[in-house]
């Protein structure tokens, strides 16, 4: 009878070595995920209704508003807008509230959004606002 041992190790392996921790500054984590689709939307790299699925409440209408193109990200011709930061924290189980900083040229801008998680365990936004300058 052999006996079965939980192990992280793949099959195979007998070495006790781990893989390195992720290098600082890698994006993980559905707050990232969200924060550069969000991102892809309001500057107009892709349509809102992308995020469709990923939205519920009045978010959605929300993200119309801002897609508009009087939306915080459009107007004069001017470099495409970066993700330069992006934090969350944890008010209570299924919630993330989250920030991201978004740099266009020399502007910064910020963005923040709730996501909440389903039954089905899926992350939606729920709430998005923009602030900094307008153009």
């Amino acid at each position: 009878m052999t006996s079965t041992r939980s192990t992280t190790r793949p099959a195979g392996r007998h070495d006790q070595r781990r893989p390195p921790n992720p290098p600082r500054g890698v994006r993980s984590g559905p707050h990232h995920w969200f924060a550069e689709r969000l991102l892809a939307v309001l500057s107009g790299q892709r349509p809102v209704h992308s995020l469709l699925g990923h939205t519920v409440g009045p978010a959605y209408e929300q993200l119309v508003t801002l897609a508009a193109p009087a939306g915080p990200f459009h107007g004069r011709p001017r470099p495409a807008p970066v993700l330069r930061q992006c934090g969350r924290f944890h008010p209570g189980p299924g919630v993330i509230e989250a920030f991201a900083r978004i740099a266009t040229g020399d502007r910064l801008t910020a963005m923040a959004f709730r996501l909440e998680q389903g039954p089905d365990l899926r992350w939606r936004c729920a709430a998005v606002e923009v602030s900094g300058p307008r153009p």
